[in-house]
């Protein structure tokens, strides 16, 4: 695939001339904290994702599906997104930037959006989450919302474990009848997705200059007032990567093709290795691993479901497995890390075994064998 000059690759899809205007928003202002410490330094939705930066599968699926301009609702590091997203021209896409001087929370951060909206009045507007990779079909849920003329159409998942969540209960016709909060006692596995299809003037209608929750204010306001709140049900891939866990299973799927993604840099498999990554011929890399530019694999190393940043080291003989490891981190011989999270330019001597979530700050170092979860014999 064809890449612009600051290495994104370019979705192949109709000029913008081509297509029928049509207007998103995306919530990219959260802090990410759940990620930390891979978060310090740089936003969630530009963290490395399968070779290329989180928003740029959400950017090029959002171009894929119709949308010709995107406004990003930012707030923590938000000088960093349009240096690193450009104008848009990449995606197929304009671009346009707002800045939240405080969080305003989801519905605040659309109302503050919408300043820069072009749309009319009764125009169909998607808001998209930073946070979620989803393959769901986009056009679907707005042909659901313009044939109910609705004020908003949300896109629901059914999850096995629903009391985790507040709940999204539907009518025979797919209205939204509530918004539930957790309990361990759900009405139905139905939630919110986090894709919203708004009638325009609606999202004017949302009080400006403070914190707002749909889920808890909007919404509800709206079914209350008698206006047509919508779900669109779709079982398509659906993943919120707020967490270590979630984020390297994100990525990996993308790398073993589980959800298509027209920001691939390379073909799926088993592994994918980016420009000026050396691997020795006897290490392993599997289970969607991806290696970084720069990066380098030892003898016989053993990466499986492994995300490496740019420039990484890993000695020989080391095992990582479900982990993140930071840019510049070094991982020394015969080290074994499973489901950790490394900072940048930290280093992990030989013999170290780190396990079950520990998380290493950027710059720290550990002296060899500084840890272990097994006994030696």
């Amino acid at each position: 695939m064809p890449t612009d000059s600051a290495g994104l690759a370019a979705p192949r899809s109709a000029s913008l001339g081509d297509r029928e205007p049509l207007e998103a928003i995306l919530l990219v202002g959260g802090q990410g904290t759940r990620l930390r410490p891979l978060t310090v330094s740089v936003p969630k939705p530009l963290l490395p994702t399968a070779g290329v930066p989180f928003l740029a599968h959400q950017l090029a699926r959002a171009a894929a599906s119709g949308i010709t301009r995107v406004v990003l609702a930012t707030a923590y590091r938000a000088d960093m997104f349009a240096e690193v997203l450009g104008d848009g021209s990449a995606f197929g896409l304009e671009l346009d930037f707002v800045y939240e001087a405080e969080p305003l929370d989801t519905g605040g951060g659309i109302r503050n959006a919408a300043a820069c909206l072009r749309s009319r009045p009764d125009d169909p507007v998607v808001v998209l989450n930073g946070d979620v990779l989803s393959g769901h079909d986009l056009q679907a849920q707005l042909a659901v919302h313009r044939k109910a003329d609705a004020a908003v159409t949300l896109h629901l998942v059914e999850v096995p474990d629903p009391a985790r969540f507040g709940c999204v209960p539907t009518d025979a016709d797919g209205r939204v009848t509530a918004f539930l909060e957790k309990t361990p006692d759900p009405v139905t596995s139905q939630i919110n997705a986090g894709c919203y299809v708004f009638t325009r003037r609606f999202i004017d209608q949302m009080p400006a200059g403070r914190r707002l929750s749909v889920e808890r204010e909007t919404f509800p306001a709206l079914i209350a007032g008698g206006e047509v709140v919508m779900g669109y049900l779709e079982t398509a891939y659906w993943l919120d990567v707020g967490t270590p866990a979630a984020f390297v299973r994100g990525s990996c799927d993308l790398v073993l093709g589980r959800l298509h993604s027209p920001a691939m840099p390379a073909p799926c498999g088993q592994a994918l290795l980016l420009p000026g990554a050396v691997v020795d011929p006897s290490a392993r890399l599997s289970g969607g691993t991806v290696a970084g530019p720069g990066c380098v694999v030892g003898p016989r190393a053993r990466l499986d479901g492994a995300v490496l940043f740019d420039g990484v080291t890993v000695g020989e003989d080391a095992q990582v497995s479900a982990s993140v490891i930071g840019n510049r981190a070094r991982i020394g011989a015969g080290a074994i890390l499973a489901d950790v999270v490394i900072g940048d330019a930290a280093s992990i001597a030989a013999g170290n075994e780190l396990r079950s979530g520990l998380r290493v700050w950027p710059g720290v170092k550990l002296g060899p064998t500084a840890i272990r979860f097994s006994a030696d014999a």
